[in-house]
Order: structure tokens, then C-alpha cells, then sequence
């Protein structure tokens, strides 16, 4: 996991930049710093759900209110998405997911594995493009390009996140 780059500022950053009025997540520890930063923010309605799909529904709410938004979540709450992300597809409304990986390099739980190893698959075949990043110092510039496409294109757009940048967890020290 990399300390030096402060990848989640540099979203947030991006999310004034754009505009972003909304944020809708799940809970997560690889998005928790992005969280408290859209929490804190007053021009940012920031709303925790109960699961991942709930906020594709809100963020097509969001957008016909003239409001962008972005829905946060982990690899593992892709598949909870895949029904609700036709209400995207067929409306072209714009969404835009950053997808925290589990799973993958250094991964302790393998329940993790499997929805890792398919989210990206899963997700293109679901009509969503997808930007993946493995580097902290990729994150923010391919948060950027991601959301300029899905706002300016009507598009379904996820950037996954790699577990390189995020960390891993590991409960056996």
C-alpha cells in the first residue's frame, strides 16, 4: 500500500473540480478516507447505504435532479449491482463506481476471490467500462478521465481499484 501519495485527496479534489454533489457508499476501509473527506463536506450529500444497488438507483435520481454523483464500493458489491445497473443502460444516464478490489494480491479471506477474480468481467459484461488501476499514483488522474467520460458520454463507467494501492487486510499478525 502506498503512504507517499494521498490518492483519496486527490479524488476528493477531483469530485470539487467536477462538481460531484452526491456520494453514495457502502461502508468500506479501502474507501474510508474518501468517506470522511465527502462526509465533512457540506456541498457533498453523502449517504450510507444498505447495499451497493440502492445507490445506482439513487444516483439516477441524483443525475435527473440535475446533480452528479458517484457510488462508492467493494468488489464484493458488484454482483449485488448487476440487475439495477439496466436502469443505467437503457436510460443512458451517467454512473460512476470506484470499485475497491478484494481478492487479489495479498488477499487473507477467500471468500473475497471469487467476486474478485469476475467483478471486471462481470462488469463489461454488463454494458459498464472499465479503468483499472494498480498504482496510487494513477488513481486521481484515472478517477478524472473516468468521470469526464461517464458525465460527458451518458456512460457507465468503473474504475477498479487495485489491492496494491489499497493494502490488505491481514488478521493473523
Amino acid at each position: 500500500m502506498s503512504t507517499t501519495i494521498d490518492w483519496p485527496q486527490q479524488i476528493f479534489a477531483g469530485f470539487k473540480e467536477l462538481e460531484v454533489r452526491q456520494v453514495a457508499y457502502v461502508p468500506d476501509a479501502g474507501h474510508s478516507q474518501l468517506i470522511r473527506l465527502c462526509d465533512a463536506d457540506p456541498a457533498i450529500r453523502s449517504v450510507s447505504l444498505t447495499t451497493e444497488e440502492e445507490g445506482v438507483a439513487m444516483l439516477a435520481g441524483a443525475w435527473l435532479g440535475g446533480e452528479r454523483g458517484v457510488l462508492l464500493l467493494q468488489s464484493s458489491g458488484v454482483g449485488n449491482c448487476i440487475n439495477m445497473l439496466s436502469l443505467q443502460h437503457e436510460t443512458r444516464m451517467p454512473l460512476l463506481m470506484l470499485v475497491t478490489m478484494r481478492g487479489e494480491w495479498g488477499e487473507f479471506n477467500p471468500w473475497q476471490v471469487a467476486m474478485g477474480k469476475s467483478t471486471q468481467q462481470v462488469l463489461e459484461d454488463s454494458g459498464v467500462h472499465v479503468y483499472r488501476v494498480d498504482a496510487a499514483a494513477e488513481v486521481a488522474p484515472t478517477v478524472l478521465a473516468a468521470a469526464r467520460f461517464a458525465y460527458q458520454t451518458g456512460r457507465m463507467v468503473a474504475v477498479l481499484i487495485g489491492q496494491r494501492v489499497i493494502g490488505t487486510k491481514n488478521f493473523n499478525k
